[in-house]
């Protein structure tokens, strides 16, 4: 674990500096407070630091408040306040700056080596949490076989897309994909051939996608497309250039190669005006339209002008 001292005492730099090495940290030292705090801003900055109290420019009280305001930025920072101040008022203030530690010196090397193990343990337990936490929210996010957006998320995605269209006037364009005879893929080749053809299938719909357009797995092998700012004819464009894209290559799962194709049904929301279930109706009556019609093809469902 990376390690950052700040200690201007070049006699006290050298012996923690030699304690810290020995004992297995990669050591980073700091002359003085500002050149600490340059290193604490930097891509990568050491979890885990040493201060002394008294530092020119910066002194370690005022780095430790800067270290806790910028914590909700760069992640937690374990620190440990090194002083010769000995009084209960300096240890409280040292503690309310937001030191999590505080060794009065002179002090034992191996008391210094058991604070820092523990402020490595808490480090460990605090990451553990944070990808505890990273995990659940990919779990509550995202489809587990294709990883894009599960069906509760690209709806909602679908909501706020039609609200953004509304405020702003502007289309927002929907596709409903669906895989051809994807049951008997199952039947044939089983279903790790299946998720493999589905995990294959959504990289290449999201391939032609621009950043801020949407997807996400509708069902158990239709997948949703969200186009923002596109107009009926675009949306037809798009949705053939994608599903030109899903047949020109098969498609390799681990018992051979499978030629795959989609039928798509498209719809635009001009300007927003329509509701979450209007526009999905719409898209799967369009859906519906294009298997009866033989299959791997796209057909939109197009509104007659008003009036």
């Amino acid at each position: 674990m990376r390690i950052l001292l700040a200690e201007d005492s070049a006699v006290d730099r050298h012996l923690i500096g030699g304690h810290l090495k020995e004992w297995g940290f990669d050591l980073l030292v700091a002359k003085d407070g500002a050149e600490a705090w340059k290193l604490l801003q930097e891509p990568n900055a050491p979890e885990l630091v040493v201060l002394d109290w008294m530092l020119p420019h910066i002194d370690g009280i005022e780095l430790c408040r800067r270290i806790r305001a910028a914590g909700t930025q760069v992640g937690y920072t374990y620190t440990v306040l090194l002083t010769g101040k000995d009084g209960k008022d300096d240890l409280l203030e040292g503690m309310q700056a937001g030191a999590d530690d505080y060794l009065v010196k002179p002090f034992e090397p191996l008391e210094l080596r058991a604070r820092l193990l523990a402020g490595k343990r808490i480090l460990d337990l605090q990451r553990e949490l944070v990808d505890t936490r990273e995990s659940l929210r990919m779990a509550a996010t995202y489809d587990s076989v294709t990883r894009l957006l599960n069906r509760g998320e690209i709806v909602a995605l679908l909501d706020r897309e039609l609200a953004r269209g509304r405020r702003e006037g502007r289309s927002v364009g929907i596709i409903l994909a669906d895989i051809d005879h994807f049951k008997s893929v199952n039947d044939s080749l089983g279903h790790l051939a299946g998720d493999a053809v589905l995990q294959e299938v959504a990289k290449r719909l999201k391939s032609d996608l621009r950043i801020y357009d949407g997807a996400g797995r509708y069902g158990g092998e239709e997948f949703l497309l969200i186009l923002p700012g596109c107009d009926m004819g675009t949306v037809m464009r798009r949705a053939e250039k994608i599903r030109q894209l899903v047949s020109a290559e098969d498609i390799m799962t681990p018992r051979g190669t499978k030629r795959v194709t989609v039928s798509m049904g498209a719809t635009a929301a001009e300007g927003g005006n329509t509701s979450v279930e209007a526009v999905l109706n719409e898209a799967d009556t369009a859906l519906y339209r294009a298997k009866e019609n033989g299959r791997n093809r796209v057909e939109g469902h197009f509104r007659l002008p008003k009036g």
